[in-house]
């Protein structure tokens, strides 16, 4: 029984305003009839203004991503890491992505690529496409008159030319230098720059002056010839593997002529090198202080430095604080940093683990492909991902991953055109290009059917986007 009071001032508001409820009769129907009372929703893009990536699987818009028009706004880094397992997708999307990169005209790819086969690196198809030449760095070739890269080069200040030797040599004995060796080398490449005025001075160079130093070098500082000599053997012993050891050819001489270093896209074909030996880091020193000081420039130019097989940098505490360094630098000149790693426990949980977590904190754009459960939990922990996107990462297909570009978390399918797909996918029966290509004709098939499945498990975990995994 209602109130009379409550009765008699509804009939007066009624009686003023017009009734101000509307009575309707409950209606059965189904859900899929229902479903079109709500409109559709979704979390917001990341704007219209850059490179197209795919579509959102949960929403079926259209993603777009560019570090370059993100920077300052949404992204406090321009820097990206890729992680996944091989045969996913990780080769395709980096390919389509400097592709369609490449389209704008102040764009600039350097790409440091690390596998291959039948002679050539994985990048190959692309360059030729764009009628670049690779410059591969291979000891057998180089001793032919190869590619070589000069780490005195002119064009390298000579704080630049110090600073890369010690890296060099540190890499190589896996410790610091310490005060008397680090001093031997200074003054050794000193010497070196100051008498050598005719030609470029070269590794050999350096080798023989910290094989019989100069006597005013030990003047200098008072002490003993023979003193400055001990100190800088084991420094020559380093350098020499460089001069005449399993290294030789490619930084021993004169920086080859003809390196077009304004070409839209640079490939340096590393896949003659042993990916496992201590080579590799070694070169990526090389090549990053040359390209510190040769190819960042203040032009205007966006740049963008893809690494594959990252973790020979990150997991190297030398190579890491060189290429950190570089990061913090080319923020301010237009860099954005591209490094491929497989897992990231390769990474977190090697020599540089400090390197490491420092280079993984300016990446502030993350795209995980699948992973295994544990890998998948351990990744989340130290990206910092919701929970959500930790357990569906195990369960994505080839071409979906999980892209957190500052916290802005969404589940992705990179599309291919059929343009691009003769230079991303490979006929390389053991190359993850392959894996990629077979995995993708069978995707057309079930598509549909997994990309219904991420979307459902994506909404169903909605609630709890805002949690992340302890």
């Amino acid at each position: 029984m209602r109130d009379p009071l409550s009765v008699l001032t509804d009939a007066f508001t009624s009686f003023l305003f017009g009734k101000v409820e509307t009575t309707r009769l409950p209606v059965r129907t189904s859900t899929g009839q229902a479903q079109a009372v709500y409109l559709p929703t979704a979390a917001p893009g990341l704007g219209d203004s850059g490179v197209i990536i795919g579509r959102e699987v949960y929403s079926g818009k259209g993603y777009i991503y560019d570090p370059f028009q993100l920077y300052g706004q949404q992204l406090p880094a321009p820097h990206w890491l890729v992680l996944g397992e091989s045969g996913n997708g990780k080769s395709a999307l980096e390919k389509t992505y400097v592709l369609r990169q490449l389209r704008f005209r102040d764009r600039q790819v350097v790409v440091l690529d690390a596998q291959g086969e039948d002679g050539v690196g994985e990048w190959n198809l692309v360059a030729q496409e764009l009628g670049i030449t690779p410059i591969r760095l291979d000891p057998m070739a180089a001793l032919d008159m190869g590619i070589r890269l000069n780490p005195l080069d002119p064009a390298i200040t000579t704080t630049g030319q110090l600073a890369l030797l010690r890296t060099i040599i540190e890499v190589a004995m896996g410790h610091g230098l310490d005060e008397r060796s680090g001093f031997a080398l200074k003054v050794a490449h000193a010497y070196v720059n100051a008498t050598i005025v005719d030609r470029q001075p070269v590794l050999s160079d350096i080798v023989e002056q910290l094989r019989h130093p100069e006597p005013e070098s030990a003047e200098a500082m008072n002490v003993a010839i023979d003193d400055v000599r001990a100190w800088g053997l084991d420094v020559a012993l380093v350098l020499d593997r460089l001069v005449d050891g399993d290294l030789r050819g490619m930084f021993d001489g004169p920086t080859t002529v003809g390196i077009d270093l304004d070409a839209p896209l640079i490939v340096f074909d590393l896949s003659h090198i042993d990916r496992n030996s201590i080579a590799m880091p070694i070169l990526m020193a090389i090549v990053g202080v040359w390209l510190e000081h040769t190819w960042i420039r203040p032009d205007r130019k966006k740049r963008i430095f893809l690494v594959e097989e990252a973790w020979h940098i990150i997991n190297s505490p030398f190579v890491a604080q060189l290429f950190q360094r570089l990061l913090k630098f080319g923020r301010r000149l237009g860099l954005s940093f591209v490094a491929v790693v497989h897992h990231l426990s390769d990474v977190v949980d090697g020599a540089a683990a400090k390197e490491a977590a420092a280079i993984l904190k300016m990446a502030s754009t993350r795209t995980i492909y699948a992973q295994k459960a544990d890998e998948a939990r351990a990744t989340g922990r130290v990206l910092g991902l919701p929970r959500w996107a930790v357990e569906i990462i195990p369960t994505l297909t080839p071409g979906i991953a999980v892209w957190d570009v500052n916290g802005n978390v969404q589940v992705v399918k990179h599309l291919v055109t059929e343009t691009e797909r003769p230079l991303v996918f490979t006929d390389r029966a053991m190359t993850e290009s392959s894996a990629d290509l077979a995995e993708d004709d069978a995707l057309h098939a079930a598509e549909l059917e997994a990309e219904e499945r991420a979307a459902a498990f994506v909404e169903h975990r909605l609630g709890d986007s805002e949690s992340t995994v302890a």
